[in-house]
């Protein structure tokens, strides 16, 4: 044994050891605490990790890199086919860089006769651009293919911050090659606007469930208000699910959580309502008229044409005479019910994997049942799944102006369903329940996919086959990767995931080469039965 005596530091440095407290000679001396953490006051706590899961691996980066460069390829390949894509927009582009009058409220024309009929935040970016580059087919169009390209960007970020680069990866894949998003990302309608505002929204919710920090809470209020400047009411279909998951899982008391809710609707009501109060205490005689409204009042569109008669089929001002609702469960604008999603109509559009996200969903939720109101997984299931459910049974039960173009506002959902799923059960690929979740997923995607494939016979024909066969024996491999080893489980998942998202990249790459234009256009090759544009018309709809 022998004796050491720990030195004293002081300022000086430390006194030499003057013998005292004996220690085992193979034993070192005991390493001084780290020092505490100090937070400034009101600064935002750390998040905790994933788990304990490991910094992002060194592929993680280049992927996406490539995942965005390949978005933007896809989006911006031979944009200039579409021409004016939709004139109605358009118009109100070139009015907008002849009057900054016109720009601000969203006219149709230099002279301010009267404005669409949307509020306009989505027209200003190709304003904008058009101003810089004139007023040309690119200069409208390439803004809203950033808009994708930012999408698929957010949309990985929201999705890898708790699930991984994997999951994230697998989620902006998912969105780029949806048919519909395809269309939308290169096309001048409001939608594009829409999906980047709410892919915001919900990342901002994701930051704001880590602590509770009131800067996120701000910023998904004011995301889905700036989004409601973009589209009306649509943006509001999402505010049900996330006020229910920030009441479930953030952080701290209930009244806390109560009290961000207020935050949170003040920070909409302001991003939203700004340009609605300017527009309705604007003198009428100084204005445009408010295309669709019946009384020159934008809240008359919000309400009435643009708002609950979507729903209703009660809109005066339809552009079908008379509107309104058929009957036996139809409208207008076709069959209603909780199949149109995955109609002739509407079915190659989004629905290529709603089954297969719906399955994952509803998999982890189970789970998930018995941990912490906090649980990040579960959370992720709620926020993306609720944000799915609403929205599509919103557009499916609509007896209103609903078009089959709406449907691009589910993508983000599916995507990050898809991605945080197949990841997660991956990575409880040992426990049988898992795989057998797997698989259902897997079979769901490749059985529906062959559906929709079977549609438009002739479009690839060779592709339903292979699709159906390869992606049958895929899935009976991911049913067995409990007992598989990790490398062959791997490509069994790997094969399955391409397979089942086979039939919407053909479709996605059809959407692309082919030039679009009016009002009501479609993604796909033509369908039969499919409506292909407005009630009675042809594929390229009526126009604008």
């Amino acid at each position: 044994m022998t004796t050491y005596d720990p030195p004293v530091w002081t300022d000086a440095g430390p006194t030499p050891p003057t013998g005292g407290i004996t220690y085992a000679a193979t034993t070192a001396p005991p390493p001084p605490p780290p020092p505490a953490e100090v937070l400034v006051p009101g600064a935002e706590a750390p998040a905790p990790d994933d788990g304990g899961r490991p910094a992002d691996p060194s592929w993680a980066r280049p992927a996406l890199l490539v995942l965005l460069l390949v978005t933007a390829g896809l989006y911006l390949w031979d944009l200039g086919s579409s021409g004016w894509a939709n004139s109605f927009y358009s118009a109100a582009v070139q009015a907008g860089t002849q009057s900054w009058k016109a720009m601000f409220f969203g006219s149709s024309d230099a002279s301010n006769f009267i404005t669409v009929d949307k509020s306009p935040l989505s027209l200003w970016p190709m304003e904008i651009s058009a101003r810089i580059f004139g007023v040309n087919s690119w200069s409208i169009l390439v803004p809203q293919a950033l808009m994708g390209v930012a999408s698929v960007g957010v949309l990985y970020a929201a999705v890898k911050r708790w699930h991984g680069a994997t999951a994230g990866l697998i989620a902006g894949a998912v969105l780029a090659l949806t048919p519909v998003a395809a269309l939308m990302f290169r096309f001048n309608n409001p939608d594009a606007m829409l999906v980047l505002l709410l892919t915001l929204s919900a990342y901002a919710l994701v930051r704001a469930l880590e602590t509770g920090a009131r800067r996120w809470v701000i910023a998904v209020g004011a995301f889905i208000g700036l989004a409601f400047l973009a589209k009306s009411l649509q943006a509001l279909v999402v505010l049900p699910g996330f006020a229910f998951l920030y009441l479930l899982a953030a952080p701290g008391k209930l009244t806390r959580r109560l009290v961000d809710m207020v935050i949170a609707g003040v920070a909409l009501l302001v991003a939203g309502g700004w340009w609605v109060a300017i527009v309705e205490m604007w003198p009428a005689s100084s204005r445009p008229y408010i295309g669709g409204s019946q009384n020159n009042s934008f809240l008359d569109l919000l309400f009435g044409y643009n708002g609950f008669g979507r729903l209703t089929g009660n809109e005066t001002g339809s552009v079908v005479p008379g509107g309104g609702a058929g009957g036996g469960g139809t409208s207008m604008w076709g069959p209603t019910g909780l199949t149109r999603l995955f109609n002739s109509s509407f079915g190659g559009q989004a629905s290529w994997l709603i089954p297969t996200a719906l399955v994952l969903c509803v998999a982890l939720l189970v789970w998930t049942i018995k941990r912490p109101r906090t649980d990040r997984i579960r959370a992720s299931m709620i926020l993306w799944g609720s944000w799915l459910v609403v929205t599509g049974l919103t557009i499916s039960l609509g007896k209103g102006i609903i078009h089959e173009y709406y449907t691009v506002a589910l993508a983000p959902a599916i995507g990050a369903l898809c991605g945080i799923g197949v990841v997660e059960l991956w990575r409880r690929r040992e426990n049988p329940l898992a795989a057998a979740s797997l698989a259902l997923a897997s079979l769901c995607a490749v059985v529906w996919s062959a559906v929709l494939l079977g549609r438009s016979s002739s479009f690839a024909p060779w592709l339903r086959p292979t699709v159906l066969v390869l992606g049958l024996i895929a899935t009976l491999g991911v049913l067995l990767i409990w007992i598989l080893p990790k490398k062959l489980a791997m490509a069994a998942v790997v094969a399955a995931g391409v397979l089942g998202l086979a039939g919407a990249t053909a479709y996605t790459l059809e959407t692309v080469t082919t030039p679009h234009s009016g009002a009501i256009p479609t993604a796909g090759p033509t369908v039969a039965g499919g409506r292909g544009g407005f009630p009675g018309g042809g594929a390229g709809g009526f126009p604008g």
